[in-house]
Formats: C-alpha cells, sequence, structure tokens
C-alpha cells in the first residue's frame, strides 16, 4: 500500500477507524450468530421502532429487496415482526420481538466496551471534543447532502407520509 500524507486525511483516518471498530464489534459479536448486515439492521431498528421498511433500506444505503432478505431471516429467527401500516396496507413497519431486546442489550454492552478499547487513553474532555467535533460535522454534511439535520441514521419516527 503506498504511503503519503494523503494517508492522513480526516477521511481516510475517519473511514478506518470505522472499519476498525467495525471488524472489532465482529470479533466480539459472532458468537450471537448474526451477520453484520443483520445486527446493523436490528441496531437501527433498536432506535427506530416502528420505522418504515423502506425508509430503513435508505438509511442502510441498501436496495429494498436486499434489507427483505435480511428481514426474511431476523423475522424467522422471531427477531422482528412486520406490521402494516394502519392507513396503508402497503407500507410495512418494522418492530422488534422480545426475543431481539435481549439481544439487544448484549449487543449494546458489546458496543460499550469496544468504544472503552478504542479510546483507552483518551481523555474524558477529549472524549466529549471529539464526539462534539464529530456530530457538527456529521450535521454539516448532512445538510449539505439535503438530509435532515440529524444526518443519513434518522432518530424520528416513521410515519406514512
Amino acid at each position: 500500500m503506498p504511503s503519503g500524507p494523503y494517508q492522513q486525511t480526516l477521511g481516510f483516518i475517519l473511514n478506518d477507524t470505522a472499519r476498525l471498530l467495525r471488524k472489532r464489534f465482529e470479533q466480539r459479536a459472532r458468537h450471537l450468530g448474526l451477520t453484520r448486515a443483520q445486527w446493523q439492521a436490528l441496531a437501527y431498528l433498536a432506535r427506530n421502532e416502528g420505522i418504515q421498511q423502506g425508509l430503513l433500506a435508505e438509511i442502510l444505503e441498501l436496495e429494498p429487496i436486499t434489507l427483505g432478505r435480511i428481514l426474511d431471516r431476523l423475522e424467522a429467527a422471531e427477531l422482528i415482526e412486520r406490521r402494516r401500516h394502519a392507513a396503508d396496507r402497503r407500507v410495512w413497519l418494522l418492530h422488534l420481538k422480545p426475543k431481539a431486546h435481549a439481544l439487544m442489550a448484549e449487543m449494546f454492552d458489546i458496543g460499550d466496551a469496544t468504544r472503552a478499547e478504542a479510546l483507552a487513553g483518551v481523555s474524558e474532555a477529549d472524549r466529549q471534543s471529539l464526539t462534539r467535533i464529530l456530530t457538527t460535522m456529521k450535521a454539516n454534511l448532512a445538510e449539505a447532502c439535503g438530509m435532515p439535520v440529524e444526518g443519513a441514521t434518522p432518530m424520528r419516527r416513521a410515519s406514512h407520509g
């Protein structure tokens, strides 16, 4: 791999850090028997309970058919359920089932441990600064991309319309 100053640019550092965080999380979560795509779908669903299936596909940057297959497997494992929207029967709303809540608690514990490992040696003040700076960058880029200010991972409850 070629070396040079471009490898130390913010984009490369952010991308490499995110990749390594995912890899370390996967190592810790391997025993749960979920693929990365499955645990990502569950994590976003936990943060957006009742979201429309199409919106979740958009957030995860997946084709709807691809997400549909992931959700089929999660539904077969009794981790999620699809419910028809009351006003528009063509729309599916996604909900976690009780079995998923215990799994999510373990996933969030694994996430906490992974973040603690990544932030070892970083002071609390620097952690707060890092979070503030990255949140500002995310908002700036979301606005520039014409997305909600909350960014590419909407935290609102999805409703039809």
